[in-house]
């Protein structure tokens, strides 16, 4: 049998495509062993079973290959709730809180908003704002069956009864309603942008990526279609690349939004626009 320390500084020498190697070998031996990072450094010297290192260097093997961490675990915290996810979904990512910050403020506590949050994925944005506003209902959609059923799971991993899912390509599926509220995180990369073929991006489906040559295709079918759905006055909101605020700014502007903003996110990055119905 081999020490946690001995363990945990095989591995650090062996991961060499991320800047967080440490913490990356942490995580993976906390969750083969099901215990947490406390213990790690109170205890350096327990004894880790056979069985249990040689799946730990399993793990470390395709950390070392560029597999991202969630994909190894099975799972990925967003919005302090701890979601499932695979290959077939795209990681949630930090950046997308400023969305679901956002919209919050837009949904009274009391009040029963009806909100569609097209392309779920993971069921992250959904999850997260059927959490915070009980009394609201939501409308989940998705192109993918696989994703969508994740996303299922994942709201009943938090017994959360205000969503409801169905397999969309964008509106097409969606009963004629109308919405209080929309959100999105759609595919917004660029088809030959490099940071496709680098880090975890590269394990990710290209379906919840890529969007066209400008990136702007997803972002553009969202916008020409939301008026059919929102209510008077109502808003959208959707996530966005970086460098992207001038062309959807000018996307909504198309589309006939008005008091249309830009949000940063945490990073100081330009993350969300939102704009309010021309109903």
């Amino acid at each position: 049998m081999t020490t946690i320390a001995e363990l945990l500084r095989e591995a650090e020498q062996r991961i060499n495509c991320s800047d967080t190697t440490k913490l990356d070998a942490e995580i993976l031996l906390c969750d083969v062993m099901q215990f947490n990072r406390s213990k790690i450094y109170a205890h350096p010297q327990q004894l880790i079973p056979d069985d249990k290192s040689v799946l730990f260097k399993s793990l470390i093997e395709q950390r070392r290959q560029g597999h991202p961490i969630a994909h190894l675990t099975g799972k990925k915290e967003f919005w302090s709730l701890e979601l499932a996810v695979n290959e077939e979904t795209l990681i949630p990512r930090p950046e997308t809180e400023c969305l679901v910050e956002a919209a919050l403020l837009m949904i009274p506590d009391e009040e029963s908003f009806n909100i569609l949050d097209l392309g779920t994925g993971s069921g992250a944005i959904a999850i997260a704002i059927a959490s915070e506003r009980s009394n609201s209902t939501i409308v989940a959609t998705d192109i993918n069956p696989d994703a969508l059923d994740m996303a299922k799971k994942n709201a009943a991993s938090h017994a959360l009864t205000n969503i409801k899912f169905l397999l969309s390509d964008w509106y097409k599926n969606i009963p004629s309603q109308s919405f209080d509220l929309i959100v999105s995180n759609p595919p917004y990369v660029k088809q030959d942008d490099k940071h496709l073929s680098q880090g975890d991006v590269r394990f990710e489906p290209e379906l919840a990526l890529v969007a066209g040559k400008d990136g702007m295709k997803a972002i553009n079918i969202i916008l020409e279609n939301a008026n059919g759905y929102l209510a008077s006055d109502a808003f959208l909101l959707i996530e966005h690349g970086y460098d992207q605020k001038a062309l959807v700014t000018h996307a909504f502007q198309i589309y006939g939004f008005k008091q249309i903003k830009t949000l940063q996110d945490l990073s100081g990055q330009d993350r969300v626009t939102y704009g309010q119905s021309s109903n």
